[in-house]
């Protein structure tokens, strides 16, 4: 099929392109970003007029809880929830049942997620069998079947001696790996981040220093062990620092951020919400101040939407009881642009954060408009506004953000070439 869109502002982070011109796809595929190529004819035409056109979003942390837990969602239902929020490649956890540390599940969330039709999925493999962290997983395996990267999520690694000979032998295969570094010890038994807020509330603590002590002891074996890493959901602004010395080292490390971090602070605990019981914690002022920072100044390259959809259950007992995890991929680009609506940072920016720099972070095919790229694209009105949960596609409802008002919609989701969402 051949398709025009017309008159949008086109903005690509990768090549710095920002004008309002056309572009044109064709067998999935853009094949002209500007005028139309020789003897080209449309068959279809999106007028875009008073759009922004930008590389389809790229979420490096989307819970599809399929296999194992569809009463929290789907692939169908999460990724038609991310399609609408601008998200055309995601990439989903390994915390799956069973646990995605097999070619065989890796396969099933493939094939589904090909029927589905909806985004793009890349799969993050276990680092060790059963996310148990004893036992290596299967990693060559894994990548074959079609990981692009590993982690343990929050289950950590009791032995550092094993931790470490995992770094080193994805480092002889090349391959990623994901830290999501907080030390087990200091966080065990935690609801909310230590400090005033928590001791008034009568919440156990989370120090920052859980993120801290683990990420330290982490980067040092990504010294030592050459591994290409990537440090996901960091949450405090010295957790940051320490990432801005070790890139400022050389060292190949890549992060980023939970995009509910860089809006909410621990504060919004006060009346116990379990909607905002997360973990890692909500943190202080001051540590989204310096999150915030991290991304404007790029040592943060990605936005993610850490997007953990959950049944309705699950957030009903009292605070501690319940589980943790927001559900927001739906929104991801409306709540990603009270950041510019906030000075915080502009269009193209934002935009780098949601798409190229997640894509070079795991080396994913994606982030980009480029002639003879995959027609991957986002159209959205950045002048309109989205009432947060008038619509909602995500079996989980869990979203402190319903109600709200944000900025920007999502009018058109193409993932090659082919309309995945429409408002």
């Amino acid at each position: 099929m051949k398709l025009s869109i017309l008159g949008a502002r086109v903005i690509d982070p990768v090549s710095g392109l920002d004008q309002v011109t056309d572009i044109h796809i064709e067998a999935c595929k853009i094949v002209a970003i500007g005028a139309a190529p020789a003897g080209f004819v449309a068959v279809d035409t999106l007028d875009a007029q008073g759009l922004v056109a930008a590389p389809g979003l790229v979420d490096l942390n989307v819970a599809l809880r399929e296999p194992g837990y569809s009463r929290k969602g789907s692939i169908v239902s999460e990724t038609r929830a991310a399609a609408a929020g601008g998200v055309t490649s995601l990439c989903c956890p390994p915390k799956t049942k069973p646990v995605l540390d097999t070619s065989a599940v890796a396969e099933l969330i493939l094939d589904r997620a090909r029927e589905a039709g909806n985004t793009k999925v890349f799969p993050i493999g276990a680092l060790s069998k059963g996310l148990d962290g004893e036992q290596l997983a299967e990693l060559v395996a894994l990548r074959d079947a079609g990981c692009v990267a590993f982690g343990n999520g929050l289950e950590s690694f009791r032995n550092t001696r094993t931790l470490c000979r995992a770094l080193e032998y994805a480092a002889t295969f090349d391959l990623t790996v994901i830290f999501n570094s907080q030390d087990h010890d200091l966080a065990e038994g935690g609801l909310a981040h230590e400090g005033p807020t928590a001791s008034f509330l009568g919440l156990p603590g989370i120090p920052e220093t859980a993120e801290t002590v683990a990420l330290a002891r982490d980067l040092l074996l990504v010294e030592q062990s050459g591994v290409r890493a990537h440090f996901s959901q960091l949450t405090s602004a010295r957790g940051v620092a320490l990432i801005a010395q070790a890139q400022a080292r050389g060292l190949p490390v890549t992060a980023d951020v939970a995009l509910y971090q860089l809006i909410l602070t621990d504060e919004a605990l006060i009346d116990f919400s379990s909607l905002y019981h997360v973990q890692p914690p909500l943190r202080t002022r001051a540590d989204r101040d310096g999150l915030r920072e991290a991304v404007k100044s790029g040592v943060v390259s990605a936005i993610s939407s850490h997007h953990q959809p959950h049944e309705r259950d699950a957030k009903l007992a009292p605070f501690g009881a319940t589980e943790p995890g927001i559900s927001s991929v739906e929104l991801l680009l409306p709540l990603a642009m009270t950041l510019v609506e906030d000075g915080l940072l502009d269009l193209p920016t934002l935009l780098a954060r949601l798409s190229a720099g997640p894509a070079e972070a795991l080396r994913l095919p994606a982030g980009k408009l480029a002639v003879g790229g995959a027609a991957d694209i986002v159209l959205f009105d950045p002048t309109a506004s989205t009432v947060a949960g008038e619509t909602w596609l995500s079996k989980g409802e869990n979203c402190p953000f319903i109600g709200h008002t944000l900025p920007g919609v999502v009018r058109y989701t193409l993932v090659d070439g082919r309309i995945s969402h429409q408002a």
